[in-house]
């Protein structure tokens, strides 16, 4: 999608965010969401499938913020502070759409956005895409990683960003530690 369209997708998150305050997801219609928005329906569905791709689009530019300068200089303990930062200044967006269980839902989007970042960091920094154990090793930490992301996002969890973050790069399985290390991210 186009470039012009960004706009009207941000003011179509906002109009989501405040449908979120009295409604939970699944009961957010678009309807809701034009109303508030004072776009039509038209133009909802010309920038999203449905009110969840509108959520992981939301979500998306989170995470290129996060870890845009992943690999050029910031480590993964900075970018997972500015995600955290992020989340908890969104909390009421984020809590709600980490409860959904549906199709198309954030907890999955986050996993396949994650995985796929870290995937390309690693090609980008080792010259070769990971090896299949270290595939394996992956989707076990991202999936984890993501648990316990949505497990302090509604609040579970008390640690602070930076906390929470350390935290992250403790679990992650040594042989994955080591190549982060080698490959300068941590």
């Amino acid at each position: 999608m186009e470039d012009k369209n960004v706009g009207s997708r941000y003011k179509l998150a906002e109009a989501m965010k405040t449908c979120m305050k009295t409604t939970s997801v699944e009961n957010i219609t678009v309807k809701q969401i034009v109303e508030v928005s004072g776009f039509s329906r038209q133009t909802f569905y010309r920038n999203f499938i449905d009110k969840y791709d509108l959520i992981n689009w939301y979500f998306d530019r989170l995470l290129e913020e996060s870890f845009r300068e992943m690999g050029k200089g910031e480590t993964l303990r900075e970018g997972y502070i500015k995600k955290f930062e992020y989340i908890k200044e969104e909390r009421l967006f984020f809590s709600a759409a980490f409860r959904v269980d549906e199709q198309n839902n954030l907890k999955e989007h986050d996993f396949i956005m994650i995985y796929e970042f870290f995937c390309k960091l690693i090609r980008e920094k080792s010259g070769s895409l990971p090896d299949p154990k270290t595939r394996k090793l992956l989707e076990m930490y991202c999936q984890s990683a993501i648990y316990m992301t949505v497990k302090w996002a509604l609040n579970s969890m008390k640690e602070s960003e930076e906390e929470l973050a350390d935290l992250m790069i403790a679990a992650m399985p040594a042989g994955l530690y080591d190549l982060y290390v080698q490959l300068e991210l941590i």
